[in-house]
């Protein structure tokens, strides 16, 4: 049972439990030998030698966990082969990577990264090294408990010191002399075990909650690829299959180039065209106003409206405006509304599929527009293939409803995150 400590001492700027050790990194890690292996060097295709490659960046941006586990994490990616000879490995001396072993980013673009860290889980005789900006550090399971040595960094006084002790001006590290003075936190053993025990089951609850959003995910792009094309059909009200034929059309048969500039000078929220995201609010998905201070001649986006980034759209930048009664976009983009014989959400489904997006791309690199883009006149002429509106309403519920469940596994999984980020306020400071 957990109980509240009642017996402290001082740590840094806060209170430890009395019973905890506090010795310097230094004195409980040992550095190992690291390598600098650009990007360029690595592939995520399995290689003959086999060798994986902890780069600094993947720290940063896709090991989300603080155990990076091989048996759950496939994209650590591999040296092409000859960089290293497999058989180094066999050399006692030789710097691979082992069970527990700690990689710390020692180059952050903020403050937030500095001393990024993941501690290996499940090598099992998998040949791995330290890349490019990481310190490669290791202890003994005598000193501190695997599955907790990732933690010995993160207590909210460690982060702190880190971050004051780091250099640089737009780019931050920190050297090994350096972090090797940091005194860290260090419950007796058993606790170090039970902590990393507690932390390990929410890991595995998040990990379930992920490996089920990416099988949700690899549905909806099975039903996307199915009912977007008819190859799949759906039951209608009366319980008899949808079967009549698709009419192909040109996208200017059914929809309607929309240019309204915003002369007025109406203060309206500015949007912005995502890739994933379709259209969301500027200030609010950039944390910043990244458009101009004159919008008199951006274009209104009336509700129920399409708009997509000329110059942008293949890479899938299109979206639909359904929330506000209007809105503003650059005019660097293209509005246009669709006629009463098409479905809005059965459209915007297909305009985003990658049979579409690859139409873009071709269409895009082909054009002689001298201003870039795919414009209107070039968009308006792709041949598209539809149902009967009712067929299309059928097929746009049943893909909201897929998109609808992936948004609630989403949700469920950051409230996991956030629950593990509250576990560890309250774990990893003995309180």
């Amino acid at each position: 049972m957990a109980t509240e400590s009642k017996h402290t001492k001082p740590f840094y700027k806060t209170e430890i439990p009395s019973n905890w050790a506090t010795p310097e990194f230094g004195d409980v890690f040992n550095f190992l030998k690291t390598f600098s292996f650009s990007r360029a060097q690595l592939t995520s295709e399995p290689t003959n030698d086999g060798i994986r490659n902890i780069h600094y960046g993947d720290i940063h941006a896709t090991y989300e966990n603080e155990i990076l586990d091989l048996n759950i994490e496939k994209t650590v990616p591999y040296l092409l082969d000859g960089l290293i000879d497999p058989k180094s490995f066999d050399d006692e001396f030789f710097p691979g990577l082992k069970e527990g072993d700690l990689i710390i980013a020692d180059a952050s673009e903020d403050y937030e990264g500095v001393c990024n860290c993941v501690e290996l889980k499940n090598i099992n005789g998998v040949k791995v090294v330290s890349g490019l900006h990481t310190f490669a550090a290791r202890t003994s399971k005598e000193k501190v408990a695997l599955g907790y040595r990732t933690y010995a960094l993160q207590h909210e006084q460690v982060i702190r010191e880190l971050r004051r002790i780091a250099t640089g001006t737009s780019v931050y590290g920190v050297s090994k002399t350096n972090l090797s003075k940091v005194k860290i936190p260090l419950p007796p053993l058993p606790e170090q075990k039970a902590i990393a025990q507690v932390l390990s089951t929410a890991d595995a609850a998040i990990h379930t909650t992920e490996k089920l959003i990416a099988q949700k995910e690899l549905r909806k792009k099975w039903l996307m690829q199915n009912l977007l094309t008819g190859k799949l059909q759906l039951r209608s009200a009366s319980s008899e299959y949808f079967g009549g034929e698709w009419k192909e059309v040109h996208i200017r048969d059914v929809a309607k180039e929309v240019s309204i500039r915003n002369k007025s000078d109406k203060q309206l929220t500015v949007l912005s065209c995502t890739k994933y995201d379709g259209l969301v609010p500027s200030l609010e998905y950039f944390g910043r106003k990244i458009f101009a201070d004159d919008v008199t001649t951006y274009k209104i986006v009336p509700k129920n409206h399409f708009a997509y980034a000329t110059n942008h759209i293949e890479e899938g930048s299109i979206g639909y405006q359904e929330i506000l009664d209007e809105a503003l976009i650059s005019p660097m983009y293209t509005v246009f509304r669709t006629d009463k014989t098409v479905n809005d959400n059965f459209f915007y489904k297909l305009l985003k599929s990658h049979p579409m997006v690859y139409q873009y791309q071709n269409r895009m690199e082909g054009s002689i527009d001298r201003r870039g883009g795919l414009r209107w006149d070039g968009f308006s002429i792709i041949k598209i293939k539809l149902p009967s509106y009712e067929e299309q309403t059928a097929i746009a519920r049943v893909l909201q409803a897929a998109d609808k469940e992936i948004g609630l596994l989403k949700a469920k999984a950051e409230k996991l995150r956030e629950q593990k980020k509250g576990m560890m306020q309250v774990l990893l400071t003995g309180k």
